[in-house]
């Protein structure tokens, strides 16, 4: 097995080892724009009750940007898209018993914002296959680490009317596996479900399968 692959089954528990001693190189993380940046900004930014001015006059430009990026006229750089769903992250409730509901359950799930893949909560069982605890990557943007095949997922979510339905069905594939530094992703089966925070925030429920 060579040291960046990961074994088949999801979360098995037995996940690669970080590779530390150099004998290989470890692949780093992607820090590429998302796509369709326009419509999940476009969804995020209704939920949580943002006019377009609103939103420009937050992060300093002018509202017609922010009409160009929705309309897909325009896509920004991977640093500017973060700092609009950051911005827009400040206004989402905590919702502490939903993460509480994640983080206890046996099953090898995490829940993160839609647009951002900024994670929010995930179980044990998923930082095991992780190899990491249940703190480190709250708050981490985990599109970074997502494999080719999560990457091409994502593309083909807005064929299926993704972005424009208020509860798409759910989206099941395999992934290969792929070890990083800061975390391990396992071979195996995803499904991702949209669900809705309390502030009416799309968030995505991501389980192992």
């Amino acid at each position: 097995m060579k040291p960046t692959d990961a074994p088949t089954g999801g979360c098995t528990g037995a996940a690669l080892k970080r590779q530390t001693d150099g004998r290989c190189p470890v692949p780093s993380a992607k820090s590429e724009p998302f796509p369709f940046f326009g419509k999940r900004l476009k969804r995020q930014r209704v939920a949580a009750g943002l006019k377009q001015d609103a939103l420009a006059t937050a992060i300093g430009i002018n509202q017609t940007t922010v009409s160009r990026w929705e309309q897909g006229m325009q896509l920004p750089d991977w640093e500017t898209q973060v700092r609009v769903f950051e911005e827009l992250a400040n206004l989402r409730a905590d919702d502490a018993a939903l993460k509480r509901l994640v983080e206890n359950t046996r099953d090898c799930v995490h829940l993160v914002d839609e647009a951002s893949h900024v994670c929010l909560a995930y179980s044990m069982s998923r930082a095991e296959d992780w190899r990491a605890n249940q703190r480190e990557l709250l708050g981490v943007s985990l599109w970074q680490f997502a494999t080719d095949e999560i990457r091409e997922a994502e593309r083909e979510l807005n064929e299926t009317g993704w972005w424009d339905e208020l509860m798409p069905q759910p989206k099941s594939f395999k992934t290969s596996g792929r070890s990083y530094p800061e975390i391990n992703i396992s071979a195996g089966g995803i499904m991702w479900e949209r669900i809705y925070l309390s502030d009416g925030t799309p968030a995505r429920l991501v389980t192992g399968i």
